[in-house]
């Protein structure tokens, strides 16, 4: 799943030297948690989260009065405030790569740009939650379940046969490796005629493998 099939490419951004005060108004206006702050020629030199806003913004304790406070959010640039040379990603990237980096930073989104670091986009937390509905067919309902096998190679080929012996329209497949040697396969069909065959094919599958839930889910 490329990142440039995710992200979204009608983004908000801003200078270095726009002021804390549009830039919290832009926040505002477009429903945005993050700008990317460009240079002269479209690359990007910083991002801004609505973190940041808020930190470098006067206390509602604040003793300035309230031409001071306009006149301090004037003076104060993005370029004051921005997280500058932030993480990227290219639109080739995939969107688990994506995901691994803003997990592992502890960030809710990423500038999308090309190699001559001009920006084409932007992938948040909530894009990949997106792709992740998407993958697993969540909204389309159907039948879930998911089956522990040996971690070896040919082990999922009865599974499938039997699917295909039931007439169940695979809708997505997930698989994860552990580290005792086995493997979880977590499966989506549609919803097959009645219960009772789902209840048959359950049964079937547990004669596989050790069967770790089962959901019926309605679209």
């Amino acid at each position: 799943m490329p990142v440039q099939n995710w992200m979204t490419t009608d983004v908000v951004s801003v200078t270095p030297e726009t002021s804390l005060l549009k830039v919290g108004k832009l926040m505002k206006d477009h429903h945005v948690r993050r700008l990317p702050v460009l240079d002269d020629k479209g690359r990007v030199v910083g991002i801004i989260s609505d973190r940041d806003v808020r930190d470098a913004s006067p206390s509602k304790a604040t003793t300035l009065d309230m031409y001071e406070m306009h006149y301090l959010l004037a003076e104060l640039k993005a370029k004051n405030i921005m997280t500058a040379n932030p993480m990227t990603v290219k639109p080739s990237d995939t969107v688990e790569q994506a995901a691994l980096i803003m997990l592992d930073n502890k960030i809710g989104g990423l500038p999308v740009v090309e190699d001559n670091g001009k920006l084409v986009g932007i992938i948040s937390d909530h894009d990949v939650f997106k792709a992740l509905v998407d993958i697993t067919g969540a909204r389309l309902g159907g039948l879930q379940f998911a089956v522990e096998l040996p971690d070896l190679p040919g082990t999922a080929r009865p599974l499938f046969d039997l699917l295909r012996v039931h007439n169940a329209r695979l809708l997505s497949v997930l698989t994860v490796s552990n580290e005792d040697g086995n493997r979880h396969i977590f499966i989506r069909v549609r919803d097959l005629k009645n219960a009772a065959a789902e209840n048959t094919l359950m049964e079937e599958v547990a004669k596989l493998g050790r069967v770790l839930y089962c959901i019926r889910q309605n679209a």
